[in-house]
């Protein structure tokens, strides 16, 4: 994953840390459907981004994040802020309320209710959190807004409990599962792209033709691009679509 400090480096470390921190866990859980502890890092997230908004209208932040007594009075007081950049004065402070409304009085359980909307809740919840988390970049990140784009990209990087990870190296931790579904899984859990070698390592492959024959094959189906030239692999959406499958597959076993 990218530097804390090329992401947000203005920010300060009291602000930046528990941000990245609750945009994983938010992340991680989303990917699990586990929508409570998901809804949880929301509104974590909701008050922490509160905290920077308000600090930024004369850059006196704070050393931590706080909440706010009323958030939604908190964020129309920002809408008078005129010296903030557009979305920090108007499109977030009317969307943190929204977020703050979905995890506080939508529930995750919806007891008796005739639909369960958890998944709609938290599908609004994590698109709503990912084009703040992208906004913050483009206005904190020093670089380009490719580079911006990017480094978010990076923060949503899928971590699992199906596969172990330290310094580095990287196991799917299920023995059933076939080469093409490992490929994607560790490929999704890895930001922007990977090697050939790097994946054969992580699978334990040495037949690297066969390997490569398989890439093919599922750059054919759109599951991943695959330079053959570099060797790099990268995943693409229908990709990233059937690792959630996957997940669901384990969790259900």
């Amino acid at each position: 994953m990218a530097e804390l400090k090329t992401l947000l480096g203005s920010l300060p470390a009291g602000l930046r840390t528990p941000l990245v921190q609750e945009y994983q866990k938010l992340t991680q859980n989303y990917m699990e459907h586990r929508w409570e502890p998901a809804e949880l890092s929301a509104g974590k997230i909701c008050e922490i981004v509160y905290s920077i908004i308000n600090g930024h209208v004369d850059g006196n932040y704070p050393a931590s994040p706080s909440k706010p007594r009323n958030m939604a009075e908190a964020c129309r007081r920002l809408e008078n802020e005129s010296s903030l950049p557009r979305s920090f004065q108007i499109l977030i402070p009317r969307m943190l309320p929204a977020l703050y409304e979905i995890r506080n009085n939508r529930g995750v359980g919806h007891v008796g209710g005739d639909v369960n909307a958890n998944t709609v809740d938290a599908t609004l919840m994590f698109a709503m959190v990912n084009w703040i988390m992208a906004e913050l970049v483009r206005v904190f990140h020093t670089g380009t807004l490719e580079e911006a784009q990017n480094a978010v990209d990076g923060l949503a990087q899928r971590r699992t409990p199906l596969v172990w990870n330290s310094n580095g190296i990287k196991k799917v931790l299920s023995q059933k599962m076939n080469l093409k579904d490992q490929i994607l899984l560790l490929t999704s859990t890895t930001e922007k792209h990977v090697s050939i070698d790097e994946l054969m390592g992580w699978t334990e492959s040495t037949n690297k033709p066969y390997y490569k024959k398989i890439l093919k094959v599922m750059h054919k189906e759109k599951l991943i691009h695959f330079e053959e030239r570099t060797g790099i692999v990268m995943l693409l959406p229908a990709g990233s679509n059937k690792v959630v499958t996957i997940v669901e597959q384990h969790a259900e076993s």
